[in-house]
């Protein structure tokens, strides 16, 4: 996992969107139920709303994806044509979102959006972003449901609909999102399950039964990933919050644990953290 670090932040052109709007209530940071929602989840949700087919959440780093669900939400609002799906540099993908700070202000959203992490392409950044978004749309739909035509209305944006997309013109149909007000929902994951070669017609031998339960011991199996997932990810979180905390941060032995969390690589991560042993304990331990 990687984290976006206070130098890369330097480096690179940085703002921060910030909007007031009284009518978004949720509940207060990473407890918000919206937080647990997964990778598979979201990217559903994503691609039936917009019809595309999008296979990492990192892949929305550039705006263009959170411009047009606002587009969807709120019609009228996004110039799309100033929007481009294919901005592969940060200029381009910061002009994106001046797109949404603007539309933003117009809505009064209360948002603080961090461009200089996102533009980064880092995972975690942009799925917790993600997850405010879907947040946000719950609290908007109030449960109804929104027909929407994405492959159609991308053909507006500034360079047509995204390069390479696999999205053929059958799939332009409205997507529909029906979305209850009372909780998150969840989107069942596209699942890959294995195709059984065709054969003859099974004998009733019981070999259906077997494939069954060995199906649905892979889907409990790929449940119990999700959630591993999950767990890790929000302990990371919660130890980069607690890095980013006023006078806390200060701390020389945080900063050396923030380090780790923005290495770039296992090595990297490694080596600040014997570095870090022999500093402040006077030798390396060993994992034991």
């Amino acid at each position: 996992f990687f984290f976006c670090s206070a130098f890369l932040v330097a480096r690179t052109f940085h703002f921060v969107i910030k909007i007031n709007k009284n009518t978004l209530t949720m509940a207060s940071g990473m407890m918000d139920p919206h937080y647990f929602l997964g990778r598979a989840e979201i990217l559903g949700w994503i691609n039936d709303t917009l019809g595309l087919r999008l296979s990492k959440v990192e892949e929305t780093c550039n705006g263009a994806v959170a411009c047009q669900l606002l587009d969807a939400l709120h019609p009228n609002t996004v110039p799309l044509k100033k929007v481009d799906f294919n901005a592969l540099n940060e200029y381009d993908m910061i002009n994106n979102y001046k797109v949404l700070q603007d539309c933003f202000n117009k809505l009064k959203v209360d948002k603080y959006v961090e461009v200089a992490k996102l533009v980064k392409g880092r995972p975690l950044d942009n799925m917790e972003f993600m997850q405010w978004f879907r947040a946000y749309w719950d609290s908007q739909v109030n449960g109804q449901e929104i027909e929407y035509d994405g492959v159609s209305r991308r053909q507006m944006c500034k360079t047509g609909d995204l390069k390479g997309s696999k999205v053929s013109s059958k799939a332009a149909t409205p997507a529909k999102s029906s979305i209850s007000s009372s909780s998150p929902t969840t989107i069942a994951p596209r699942s890959v399950v294995p195709v059984a070669k065709s054969s003859p017609a099974p004998r009733s031998d019981g070999a259906p039964d077997k494939q069954n339960r060995q199906l649905e011991d892979l889907k409990l199996k790929a449940e119990g990933f999700e959630k591993e997932k999950e767990f890790y990810y929000s302990k990371l979180r919660n130890i980069e919050l607690l890095c980013q905390t006023p006078v806390i941060c200060d701390m020389d032995i945080m900063k050396k644990v923030q380090e780790i969390l923005y290495a770039a690589t296992i090595e990297d991560g490694d080596a600040i953290m014997r570095e870090t042993q022999v500093n402040f304990a006077g030798k390396e331990y060993a994992e034991e």
